[in-house]
Order: C-alpha cells, then sequence, then structure tokens
C-alpha cells in the first residue's frame, strides 16, 4: 500500500512546501517559553508568550522568510549575586513562528510580564480566472 502524503496526493497539486513546514515546526518545540495563540479577530490573532525577568531591550522580534523570531537574551547581572534557590530562568531562548502568506505582524506590546505580538491577515480577492484554451 502506498502512502499519500501532501506533495504526493493527486488532488494537492505543490503542497509539498506545507509538508516540510509543518515537518519542520514539530522537531522545533522546546516548550520555553510558555505562550498562548488566542483569534482575536475574525482575521487577527495575537500571540502571548510568558517573558518574566526579560526587559523590551532584552527581547527582539523579527520577521524572516515568512516565519515570525522572538529572541530573548538577558544580561547576566548575577555574577556578584550569591543565589540560595535560583526557580526563575534567566536563559536566552528563541521562539519560532511560521506565518502563512497575508499574515503580516501589525505591532507588539509589553504587559505584566507577557509579551503580545498582535497580527492580521489580509482578506484576499476573490478572483476567477478564465483559461483560454489554444488551437494547435
Amino acid at each position: 500500500m502506498t502512502k499519500l502524503t501532501l506533495g504526493t496526493h493527486p488532488y494537492l497539486l505543490g503542497f509539498d512546501q506545507l509538508e516540510r513546514l509543518v515537518e519542520r515546526t514539530a522537531k522545533s518545540e522546546n516548550g520555553y517559553p510558555p505562550y498562548n495563540i488566542e483569534q482575536v479577530r475574525d482575521n487577527g490573532f495575537r500571540i502571548t508568550l510568558a517573558v518574566a525577568g526579560f526587559g523590551e531591550d532584552d527581547l527582539s522580534i523579527t520577521v524572516e522568510n515568512r516565519q515570525l523570531v522572538v529572541r530573548g537574551k538577558q544580561a547576566d547581572d548575577g555574577a556578584d549575586r550569591v543565589f540560595l534557590h535560583r526557580g526563575i530562568a534567566a536563559r536566552q531562548f528563541q521562539r519560532t513562528f511560521l506565518l502563512a502568506d497575508g499574515v503580516d505582524v501589525a505591532g507588539a506590546s509589553m504587559e505584566n510580564g507577557l509579551l503580545h505580538i498582535d497580527m492580521a491577515r489580509a482578506v484576499p480577492d476573490q478572483v476567477v480566472q478564465t483559461i483560454r484554451i489554444n488551437k494547435t
């Protein structure tokens, strides 16, 4: 029996790129920092990351090749401090989210240790294209 995938299904032409994106995303999951994704409008999304201990200057948000990349790096100010217990993570991170075509980052904000990234999806125009059959 032959396994059908997105790239080989006869009715899904050109979706092999999508299959590669799904496989790459599944491999990159590490769990830190925790995050939520919510739909805030019909065509709007919000990603919220728990970034307690990080300031705005410690974070960077970029869009690289249709990937939203959030990076966090704290300056190590604990060199002269002695911790009896250190339960608050002070490590760098990189979290990526793949964005579909037409999804753009609208803005970002920080509130109470939470980083909010708002995105909007442009509504595509409904286009009907008629293909002319050439005589041979």
